[in-house]
């Protein structure tokens, strides 16, 4: 049987059964071996060359936030409002036909911005070159699910993402997998499972391979979850909702939304009018964590003016990284005044965790 087949019919049998206790276990086992076909029908569609064209974008700035929305939500308006880009804009579906990157600058941040083609549903799936996009989408480091007041369906978008193995405002299930050569699958969970028992968290290890090891489970998981880790090819990514074309509602109308769309952070735009794009540019900035990182030359006074803006948790080897690809191997010592500092000008190696104001003084050797 083709996997294709296969595949419909292990999808088949899922929505035929009945989902209850006594079913559960039989249900779980089909979901791994399902999650486990299409893995292999993804990797060999890939290795036989059947991407198709794809499209290349390459990375700049501090991060790279995706604009993920339906066609014609007014995502090349925005990307022309907050960014140095020039993004045709039509008032009709796909005018972009590719991905268009912009630079926006703010609180000391570069940020690159992707304008990506319209996603629709099927996009998974291959509709409208979905696969494409969602490749894109998978290497962001923030996702912008972008709605207009009229057509609200959040959950169409962040389902395409979910197939497409991208994880919305989640973090990897807390579950180590230790392979052995011989003497079958042992389960050690941590805390109470709720929501799995061992027998079935062992059953789906072993449709993926699993045969012989440990697998230790350190937080109360769901089959999803654990299917998840098995695949090890998920991306976890933070996102929010932009709603666009507020000038045409009431106040009301956007307070309702917000009731419409439990569990989502909405922050309301008009990009054609410029209205709340400050808040949107802010809501940008805080939810990547950036934090900002004073450099001191030797001898020399600190730039208090023009901080370096990196990650929340960079320690002082990431800013070598940043700042020159040769300043890890040539790194001798830095010192700290600031937060992370136990006192000022504390002396540290690569490996230690800045905070944000600090103030950086780092020492190489000769080259």
């Amino acid at each position: 049987m083709a996997i294709d087949e296969q595949i419909k019919a292990v999808e088949d049998e899922i929505q035929k059964t009945p989902y209850n206790k006594a079913t559960q276990h039989h249900i779980g086992r089909l979901k791994a071996k399902l999650a486990r076909l299409k893995d292999e029908q993804e990797t060999r569609r890939l290795k036989s060359g059947g991407g198709g064209p794809s499209y290349a974008v390459r990375k700049s700035g501090n991060a790279t936030v995706g604009l993920v929305g339906f066609p014609s939500v007014g995502k090349s308006t925005l990307l022309n409002q907050i960014t140095d880009a020039t993004s045709a804009v039509a008032a009709y579906d796909f005018t972009t036909l590719d991905v268009i990157p912009g630079l926006m600058e703010h609180r000391g941040a570069k940020i690159q911005v992707l304008d990506m083609p319209g996603l629709i549903r099927g996009a998974s799936k291959g509709r409208g070159r979905g696969k494409e996009v969602l490749s894109v989408a998978r290497a962001c480091d923030l996702i912008l699910l972008m709605i207009d007041v009229f057509e609200t369906h959040v959950d169409v978008l962040a389902d395409e993402l979910h197939l497409a193995g991208i994880r919305l405002n989640e973090r990897p299930a807390d579950v180590t997998l230790t392979k052995a050569n011989r003497g079958g699958l042992t389960v050690n969970p941590t805390v109470k499972l709720t929501k799995l028992d061992a027998e079935m968290v062992a059953d789906i290890c072993r449709e993926w391979g699993y045969l012989n090891g440990t697998v230790v489970v350190r937080q109360d998981i769901t089959e999803d979850q654990l299917i998840d880790v098995l695949a090890g090819n998920r991306v976890f990514l933070r996102a929010f909702v932009v709603v666009n074309k507020i000038d045409l509602v009431s106040s009301d109308y956007v307070k309702q939304l917000q009731a419409k769309l439990p569990g989502w952070k909405l922050v309301p735009i008009s990009a054609e009018k410029g209205v709340g794009l400050t808040r949107l540019k802010d809501e940008i900035y805080s939810t990547l964590r950036f934090m900002r990182v004073f450099l001191k030359p030797q001898g020399k006074e600190a730039d208090m003016a023009d901080p370096m803006i990196v990650k929340q948790d960079s320690d002082v080897g990431m800013v070598c990284d940043a700042i020159h690809r040769d300043w890890r191997k040539r790194f001798r010592y830095a010192n700290v005044w600031g937060p992370s500092a136990q006192f000022p000008g504390q002396k540290v190696g690569l490996d230690h965790p800045l905070k944000d104001s600090d103030v950086l003084t780092i020492v190489l050797r000769k080259g």
